[in-house]
């Protein structure tokens, strides 16, 4: 399935994500990711009875990470 495609799990274009999604963007499991979200670690919001990641929010996570494990300069 090409990656770009409209309804594909990786389309950039999407802003809203499924928590499957979410975790397999951030390559970790889906259990660590309803954890990471029960945490407040990772974002997400209700859409009615679902739980969906905004896309910007992985970036955040990964960012957050990232300037946590940066080295003192």
């Amino acid at each position: 399935m090409d990656p770009r495609a409209p309804d594909s799990p990786d389309d950039p274009t999407l802003v809203l994500l499924k928590v499957e999604e979410a975790a397999r963007r951030l390559q970790i499991g889906r259990t660590l990711c309803y954890r990471l979200i029960r945490t407040g670690e990772l974002e997400a919001v209700p859409v009615g009875r679902l739980r969906r990641v905004p896309a910007d929010a992985v970036t955040e996570f990964a960012a957050k990470l990232r300037r946590a494990h940066r080295p003192a300069a």
